[in-house]
């Protein structure tokens, strides 16, 4: 399947991986005329225009089983615009918290658990607003607009921080490192913010 991005032609591969949120990812795609490939084939993802690394789960779950199919090579190796989401985001950082996981690297940050303060909850589920906006796909008319969060980690603030939001302490929103962009809200539930960011990557 594809979608004309001008006067290009452009396929999409959302990496199927047993992730929890990969449904409603291809249902957002199938809402802005953008339908997409799920697949976990190799060469199909290589091949593709556009990548989507979605994600719901586990940390040292999900690594064992992108490890078990080689696709946690084929995720370092894409040069193509790839986006990721939530886990997936996580899962792009060189280590995560969440039972002592190493991730794949591809950006040189930490995945932290978040620790209550004030008595907040966690995991940390609801909206919140984005700020510090400052790439192609976090545009700046996007900061004090609100997205939408389930999670219990957050990647710390660091040199491939994207845009920001706050709960217990500053996190990164939102990460861009070479060809690989990332969100750690679900872009897919945040309405028409999260139909903006989307896109703004296809349009890459």
């Amino acid at each position: 399947m594809t979608l004309v991005v001008g006067k290009r032609v452009a396929m999409i591969a959302v990496i199927d991986y047993n992730a929890g949120n990969v449904q409603s990812v291809l249902f957002a795609l199938e809402r802005l005329g953008a339908p997409a490939i799920l697949t976990d084939d190799h060469a199909q993802i290589r091949a593709a225009e556009k990548v989507i690394f979605p994600g719901v789960g586990e940390a040292s779950t999900t690594m064992h089983f992108l490890r078990e199919r080689g696709l946690d090579e084929v995720i370092k190796s894409l040069t193509q615009p790839t986006l990721a989401i939530c886990v997936g985001m996580q899962l792009l950082c060189a280590h995560s918290e969440e039972n002592d996981t190493p991730c794949l690297g591809v950006i040189p940050q930490r995945v932290r658990k978040f620790i209550p303060v004030n008595g907040e909850k966690v995991p940390h589920m609801g909206w919140n607003s984005l700020s510090r906006c400052a790439d192609e796909i976090f545009i700046p008319e996007l900061s004090g607009e609100y997205v939408y969060y389930v999670h219990s980690y957050y990647v710390e603030q660091g040199p491939y921080t994207s845009a920001l939001s706050e709960y217990t302490l500053p996190f990164s929103a939102g990460l861009h490192k070479d060809n690989f962009y990332a969100t750690q809200f679900h872009v897919e539930k945040s309405g028409k913010v999260g139909e903006t960011i989307l896109r703004n990557f296809l349009s890459l």
